[in-house]
């Protein structure tokens, strides 16, 4: 049985930083599209960011570039979200997401609905 487990998440200053881990069981997710999502009350779920080794590449959604940073670590099979400069507005739970990994058009793992695998998700509460 496949499962993401997120861990982390806390209350922190606006300004301040948090790591978030998301441990992954059940198969190996080298070669999948690894990301992170997060949902607000009252709000869809956005992509935050994610990638795959195989592609090299790390896609982030414009309000956290430069402050977010996705990282992973396959022997351990986890990835990491390290999350700096943080804002009231990055509150939201924050989950974890795994999608098969098809190279092409990458913009298709910004949706929801590629994912076959999620997390419980971890709250992630920026206090102004």
């Amino acid at each position: 049985q496949v499962h993401l487990v997120e861990s982390g998440g806390g209350l922190v200053q606006a300004g301040g930083s948090l790591r978030l881990s998301c441990a992954a069981s059940g198969r190996t997710f080298s070669s999948y599209f690894m990301a992170w999502f997060r949902q607000a009350p009252g709000k869809e779920r956005e992509f935050v960011g994610g990638g795959t080794r195989s592609s090299g590449n790390t896609y982030y959604t414009d309000s956290v570039k430069g402050r977010f940073t996705i990282s992973r670590d396959d022997a351990k099979n986890t990835v990491y979200l390290q999350m700096n400069s943080l804002k009231p507005e990055d509150t939201a739970t924050y989950y974890c997401a795994a999608a098969p990994w098809r190279s092409g058009y990458s913009g298709r793992y910004y949706y929801t609905r590629p994912y076959d695998y999620w997390g419980q998700g971890t709250q992630v509460t920026v206090s102004s």
